[in-house]
């Protein structure tokens, strides 16, 4: 072999090398976590998440990418978490759950739970599905800070999600969604792998995909739905439907990343 095409072959090896890094990198679980609290409770779980169950969960490995109060229903608490695959997941999930900080404080957290079962788990549905990079939290104790509105939008489908709609989401509605000024935070699809972690159930083999935006207020959602429910194609995804998508409108809680 020539030193020109030795060293074409090793540029090439090193450019594969790097896309696996980038692929794996960009390979995130994601836990859409909807809870429901026992009423009248929901804001001392709040205090209770924001000041033990963040920092402790990421130093297991995982990100807290938000957590919310749902403005539609005072007794539900929304969370989402990421994980970089799914073998950091079940290795993180045992070292939260069987550590310290959990065991501390489960028995304080578990009485205000009615049932934390209505799990999602996700992957992004495309290379521009994913969430971006995390920002800063506000610290503990620190002045509220400035929010917006998360919307997370779960479409209930005919068929699974890489059957087209995927595909769909990208090429028609990201397109429509950006004219009418609606940024997409994350665009996910569920991930079949089973769950290794059985203390924690997920919903699995259902036909949805999850899409998560943020707006500066109900109005200024109103207004910009308003614009895309305008479009050809929001005619074509009601056609794709199965059922009447769940709209989850999350205020962040004062120490969500994500707000």
């Amino acid at each position: 072999m020539n030193r020109i095409a030795r060293a074409l072959r090793i540029g090439l090896l090193g450019l594969g090398l790097a896309l696996g890094r980038a692929d794996a990198a960009g390979a995130t679980i994601v836990e859409l976590r909807q809870y429901r609290i026992i009423p009248g409770q929901r804001d001392a779980f709040v205090a209770l998440f924001d000041r033990e169950f963040v920092e402790t969960q990421e130093a297991h490995g995982m990100r807290i990418v938000g957590q919310f109060r749902d403005l539609d229903d005072p007794n539900r608490f929304v969370w989402i978490r990421a994980f970089p695959d799914m073998a950091t997941r079940e290795r993180a999930l045992n070292g939260f759950y069987f550590g310290p900080v959990w065991q501390a404080h489960r028995d304080e957290a578990n009485p205000m739970l009615f049932d934390n079962d209505n799990v999602l788990l996700l992957h992004p549905a495309s290379p521009a599905g994913d969430f971006p990079p995390a920002a800063a939290r506000p610290a503990p104790g620190a002045p509220p800070a400035p929010h917006g509105l998360v919307v997370a939008t779960i479409f209930y489908l005919w068929k699974a999600p890489e059957e087209g709609f995927s595909a769909f989401f990208d090429r028609e509605m990201r397109p429509a969604l950006d004219a009418a000024g609606i940024p997409v935070i994350a665009a996910l699809e569920p991930e079949n792998s089973p769950n290794t972690f059985p203390r924690l159930p997920v919903r699995q083999d259902e036909k949805l995909f999850v899409w998560i935006a943020r707006f500066d207020s109900e109005a200024d959602r109103a207004e910009r739905i308003r614009r895309l429910e305008a479009t050809p194609a929001w005619r074509a995804l009601m056609d794709r439907l199965e059922r009447a998508p769940q709209v989850l409108r999350l205020q962040p809680t004062p120490r969500s990343a994500l707000r």
